[in-house]
Order: structure tokens, then sequence, then C-alpha cells
């Protein structure tokens, strides 16, 4: 039974990651702003602020009595120009799309070390592939890629790490933004489900195997290669 941590899992990608997890039979705990479905166990948390973000980490390896696998699936994203995206929405996105990833695996690092644990990070194919109007999330995936890599290696026979680059999901991420910049009426989206199958697989891979990096999305994705 693994103990997953899985920020961002009330909605979303996070959500599909948790639900997977259930089906498994496995302990799945949330650190979101929203509670998540089905009274799976949760601490509420601004991601954004990192400091709590390491304090709820702390909490639920508590609660868990241990670790096996942390799962960072919480994002946000407003686009616009650099001009135009107010200072404090430009540098939050890039708390917690990047910043907010490194704290709670700081603090889980302990407990993933004495479990042999699992890492698995969530960038984009935006994090390999530069667009306009994107530059905090971008930025921010960019730096999760850079991340991931390095924490790869720093870890190397000590914790599993992969790094997960989604295209575009049929999930709430894009409802609030300005239509120009929702997916078009033949935007073909992924079901966040198999991306929550192939996170699934990394995790289970058997010590001494891991699998470094996925790119997991629609067959007609245009944001990837």
């Amino acid at each position: 039974m693994t103990r997953t941590i899985v920020t961002g899992g009330s909605s979303g990608l996070g959500a599909a990651v948790v639900d997977a997890a259930l089906k498994a039979g496995d302990r799945p705990f949330v650190i979101d702003r929203q509670a998540p479905a089905g009274g799976v166990p949760w601490i509420e948390c601004d991601l954004a602020d990192t400091r709590a973000a390491e304090a709820a980490t702390r909490k639920a390896i508590a609660e868990l009595d241990g670790l096996d696998a942390v799962v960072t699936a919480a994002g946000m994203d407003v686009p616009g120009r650099l001009a135009d995206v107010p200072a404090e929405t430009w540098e939050r996105i890039l708390a917690v799309d990047l910043l907010a990833p490194a704290a709670v695996i700081r603090a889980a690092l302990p407990a993933l070390t004495d479990s042999h644990g699992h890492v698995v990070t969530i960038a984009s194919t935006l994090g390999v592939k530069a667009v306009s109007d994107a530059t905090a999330y971008c930025a921010a995936k960019f730096g999760v890629v850079g991340f991931t890599r390095a924490l790869a290696a720093e870890l190397a026979g000590q914790v599993g790490v992969t790094l997960v680059v989604p295209g575009g999901m049929r999930t709430r991420f894009f409802d609030d933004r300005d239509e120009r910049y929702k997916p078009g009426p033949d935007a073909v989206l992924n079901d966040p489900a198999a991306v929550a199958a192939a996170i699934m697989f990394a995790i289970g891979q058997p010590r001494g195997c891991a699998v470094r990096e996925l790119v997991i999305c629609a067959e007609t994705e245009t944001s990837y290669p």
C-alpha cells in the first residue's frame, strides 16, 4: 500500500491521481486549498506560501506514518503579455508551479529516503517549448524540468525521480481564461486519467528501476514536439 502525497489533489490531474491511487488500494493524502472528493484525508494549504507547504507536508507524513511517494500536481496559469499581467499574479504562478514543488519535496525527503520512495513532478509541454503570452508559466515549467533533472542526479540510488510532461488535458484549467486563451473548438485534449495511469506506472517501478521522464499527450497535441 503506497502512501502518497498529492498536491492539488482536489481537482484536475491531481484528482485523477488520487482516484487512480484509491483504485490501486493505496493511501493518497491531499494538500490543497479545497477538500478532495470522497473523504480523502487532506490538509488545507495555500501552496504559494512555501513555508506553509513544508509544514503541511510534514504534518501529512506524520498522519500517514511515513511516505512512499509525492506527486506535485498543483498548478496554475494566467496567460497574458508580460506588461499586462500584474506582478503579484506573475510571481504567484512561479510560486505555485515551481517553488511549491521544491518546498514539498524538500520537506518530504527524509521520509522518502527512509522508504526509498518516489517523486513525480508535473511540468508541461510548455516546459520544453515556449510560446507568447505565457512568460510566467513557461518560466515555471522550464524550471520544473531543470529542477527535476538535477534532483534525479542528486538522489540517484536513494529516491526515484520522474518528470512528467503532459500536454493539454480535459480539466477546468482553462475555465477562467479569456476566450482567446482557451483551447479552440477543434482542440483535442487528453484524458487526465490517462496521465494519472502513467504516473502510477512510474511510481510502481521496482526498486533499482526508475522512469526518468514521460511525455504524455493526445496524439494530435500541437504544443509538442
